[in-house]
């Protein structure tokens, strides 16, 4: 009979040698900086064209206010980079920082106008929930590899 079990403690210590556990779910400023190292993004609010991406506030010529989500600033598809509501940001950020091609070295730099807006937070959470499920499946197979046996 084998007595290596996974439990959830053994999971989330694994987490969190991740950066991905409890520790880190229940701090926020722990759980972004897991994030943003992780997928290597860093944050500027210093504009820069050479921004691999930038989320920022535009008013029209009628005195409204669009948010602006684009690779390219200087290349803006209304269909598609061109929001009416700061809400709809998170999704095209969570978006981007799970597809970023960054690391430590040589990150890739987001541009925001607001470095505190909710908008950040709501991203990273989701990042963060996406990642530490995708983390915790490749752990139980690590540990089942190791030779534990899951709980009945």
């Amino acid at each position: 009979m084998n007595n290596k079990v996974i439990t959830d403690e053994l999971i989330n210590e694994r987490l969190e040698a991740k950066g991905f556990g409890e520790k880190q779910s229940e701090n926020e400023e722990l759980a972004k900086e897991s994030v943003l190292n992780h997928f290597g993004v860093k944050f500027t609010t210093s504009f820069n064209n050479d921004a691999d991406f930038s989320i920022y506030e535009e008013g029209t010529a009628d005195g409204y206010s669009v948010w602006i989500a684009a690779h390219d600033p200087r290349n803006i598809s209304i269909c598609e980079d061109v929001y009416y509501y700061d809400t709809d940001l998170a999704d095209r950020l969570a978006e981007f920082i799970q597809g970023s091609n960054g690391d430590e070295d040589y990150p890739e730099y987001v541009y925001v106008d607001d470095d505190a807006a909710d908008f950040i937070d709501y991203a990273i959470e989701q990042v963060f929930v996406y990642q530490a499920e995708k983390l915790e499946g490749e752990i139980i197979d690590e540990l089942i590899d190791e030779g534990y046996e899951e709980q009945n």
